[in-house]
């Protein structure tokens, strides 16, 4: 996360302490010693936050442009381990409220004012989904209060992969990495250098650096071992992190890191650059990160400002000078800080499109704000003398005061809005029991609809979908847990008929829908669900303990399955499953493979297998066009939006037992998949169906499995 620091270089940091001399009670820290500017430090913070702009606009072109984050977390390190060692050095000590007051009058003014304007943009229905509203509130809350990385860790978010619909401040996680790190740096400081005094004669500056070294490694360990064993609260935890600013840390403390000999300056310097395009075009998602991956950009940033040498224009050091990378260095903290809320935002907005011009225009829009915000709020607040001119707890007062304020403005926006989310609440369970007559797929599947008139009312509302969801959570394994839960629903008879549910989050969609099924025939209904884990043989290709729990999980279903005796199964999984392909021609082979596999563990124990065809996937929610626009104006290219060879529907093909469901001609008509069918909401987020939707697919889901049954008997 880019901070609002100006770029200065650690200076005489190796002095004896003799040269300790007290500051003017009324002069802030940052005038212990003084400070050198370096342009290339300012260069690579433009590098840091283009690769996150990019990476949030384009995530295809540019898959691992997210490394920007810890490229800050390495400038960072250096500049204020370098800072607070001109200081202990100067004074024999770092004055915290000074210290913090200044990074309060830095850092808040734009980070409030950009969640200001979240909030504000949270009370309107039109611009935020009223579904969204809970979440939205509480992320807003805790980004105020820089503890949005420990509510994301806590609710498993997984930033790379884009779980779950995101929030307009989940950006902020990192801003509140950076500033748990400015209260618990000077302090892990302080305490060295009072061991230093008490036990090392006064070493002050080598009692710092080995006392951050031995966080720096633990972190690192702490790192490694966190992300292969749980890998989505792995990326925002604040101890993880920890050794990505001790990295900065070091160059500032050690002279001899911070290179001027011309050769090896030139290939450090253009070394690392080289090192971070290749992070940011070669990561992505499926990157074990932040691990041992992670060292990769951070020594690649630290490369960089190693390399200290400016002698010729075709340094590192000078290119990263240029007027444009200072430019974007100068606005970088305010443009990481809007770049995200209007991403997020861009799609509900009436007027605004979704193509690439509208893209770039926003892009330009976002650097227009972040200069507006630099030049009136960021400079001005950080020397309006108001604050700089008065004890530290007048700036650290006023600062929770504002706060407050941005937080009052987030709980207004959930008052306002809370009659109505209770309503939709209570909408879509009424919908639930009685839809309407010749609704949703019926409208294509059943013949007595023909010619039924095109419904005027989207149901669920676009506002709303996204809450009509499953209920049974608990039923629902993610991440790294390989436990084979599962969860028992309808008769109680033992000789009603045992159907299973079994797959990942395209099987979980259809929870609800199956309960209400196995009431009304009187089946027996076992579910065994893990996200992003279909049921296969063949591995995925995502490395690390994700693709191992999954492997787990089959393996523990499998035994159950085993074990249990089994009337059907019915199974479903999102056709962009990532599969390894080792041993296959292609990882389409393998997928057939695997699913065929898996089948037959219950077709050759004569157990039939029902199985349907993935429903289309957009590249974002739908919904957010629904909200603004008409109907078929969100309608999205078939080639776009739904994957034309489905591993399942090859994987069924003269298979014996096995029955294939293809509801694809539901989704989409010709060339264009539509949102929208019978009046029904399709989607409650960008590839999930809403309950109300799949409760339309009820009578032909029924028939299949009735079928199935049938031959069991």
């Amino acid at each position: 996360m880019p901070s609002a620091d100006q770029l200065s270089g650690p200076q005489n940091l190796g002095e004896p302490s003799r040269t300790q001399r007290r500051l003017r009670r009324d002069r802030s820290p940052e005038h212990a010693e003084p400070s050198r500017f370096l342009p290339h430090v300012q260069g690579l913070r433009a590098i840091a936050v283009l690769f996150v702009v990019l990476y949030h606009f384009w995530p295809a072109r540019l898959p691992g442009g997210y490394v920007g984050v810890d490229i800050f977390f390495v400038i960072s390190g250096f500049l204020i381990t370098a800072h607070l060692m001109r200081e202990l050095t100067a004074t024999g000590t770092v004055r915290l409220g000074q210290f913090w007051a200044r990074r309060a009058r830095r850092l808040l003014p734009a980070s409030l004012l950009v969640l200001l304007f979240c909030a504000l943009v949270a009370m309107s229905p039109y611009l935020t989904p009223t579904s969204a509203l809970p979440n939205e509130v509480r992320e807003i809350i805790a980004s105020t209060f820089y503890v949005e990385n420990w509510f994301l860790a806590l609710n498993s978010a997984d930033y790379l992969g884009h779980g779950g619909e995101p929030t307009t401040v989940q950006h902020y996680w990192s801003l509140s990495l950076e500033e748990q790190f400015y209260v618990v740096w000077p302090l892990l400081m302080l305490l060295a250098a009072w061991m230093a005094m008490k036990w090392f004669r006064g070493s002050t500056r080598r009692t710092v650096l080995v006392t951050l070294g031995v966080v720096s490694v633990a972190s690192f360990v702490f790192c490694v071992i966190f992300t292969l064993t749980n890998p989505a609260p792995a990326y925002f935890v604040t101890f993880g992190r920890m050794w990505q600013f001790g990295v900065g840390a070091a160059i500032a403390l050690v002279p001899a890191l911070r290179v001027q000999h011309p050769i090896v300056s030139f290939v450090l310097g253009w070394g690392g650059v080289l090192v971070l395009l290749f992070v940011a075009f070669r990561f992505d998602g499926q990157t074990p990160f932040p691990g041992y991956a992670a060292a990769l950009p951070t020594l690649g940033a630290a490369a960089i400002i190693a390399a200290s040498n400016t002698r010729r224009w075709w340094y590192p050091t000078r290119i990263l000078a240029i007027r444009p990378m200072q430019f974007v260095g100068n606005i970088s903290y305010s443009l990481y800080l809007w770049h995200w809320p209007l991403i997020v935002i861009a799609p509900s907005v009436p007027f605004w499109g979704l193509t690439i011009y509208h893209r770039v225009a926003l892009l330009v829009l976002c650097f227009v704000l972040a200069w507006l915000t630099k030049r009136f709020v960021e400079d001005p607040v950080r020397s309006w003398r108001a604050l700089t001119s008065r004890p530290a707890r007048v700036t650290l007062w006023s600062s929770l005061v504002a706060m407050l304020v941005v937080a009052g403005t987030a709980g207004a926006a959930w008052a306002i809005n809370a009659p109505a989310y209770q309503a939709g609440v209570q909408a879509i369970a009424q919908l639930r029991e009685n839809p309407p007559p010749c609704f949703g797929a019926a409208t294509v599947l059943d013949e007595s609809c023909a010619g039924t008139a095109k419904a005027d009312t989207i149901l669920p509302a676009p506002g709303f979908a996204g809450v009509d969801r499953p209920a049974d959570e608990q039923c629902f394994v993610q991440l790294n847990d390989a436990r084979p839960v599962s969860c028992e629903f309808g008769s109680d008879d033992p000789e009603a008929p045992r159907v299973v549910l079994i797959g990942d989050s395209h099987a979980y969609q259809l929870l609800s829908t199956f309960q209400r099924m196995a009431d009304a025939e009187g089946w027996h209904l076992t579910t065994f669900f893990k996200g992003a884990c279909p049921w296969s043989t063949t591995p995925l290709s995502t490395p690390g303990a994700f693709g191992q729990a999954c492997t787990a999980w089959r393996e523990g279903v499998a035994d159950q399955l085993a074990e249990r005796d089994v009337d059907a199964v019915f199974t479903a999984a999102i056709a962009t499953t990532p599969y390894a392909s080792a041993g296959f021609d292609t990882a389409y082979d393998a997928a057939v493979a695997g699913y065929r596999d898996a089948w037959s563990s219950m077709t050759d124990r004569g157990i039939p297998v029902v199985t349907v065809v993935d429903n289309p996937v957009w590249e974002t929610d739908p919904n957010k066009c629904l909200r603004t626009r008409d109907t078929a104006s969100c309608d999205g290219p078939r080639a776009d939006v739904l994957v034309a060879e489905d591993p399942v529907r090859a994987a069924a093909d003269g298979q014996d037992g096995v029955t294939l469901l293809d509801f694809t001609d539901v989704y989409c008509e010709g060339e264009t998949c539509a949102p929208v069918v019978g009046g029904a909401n399709i989607y409650r987020d960008q590839d999930h169906l809403t309950v109300t939707f799949a409760d339309s697919l009820a009578p032909q889901l029924t028939a299949a499995l009735s079928d199935a049954l049938a031959t069991r008997r």
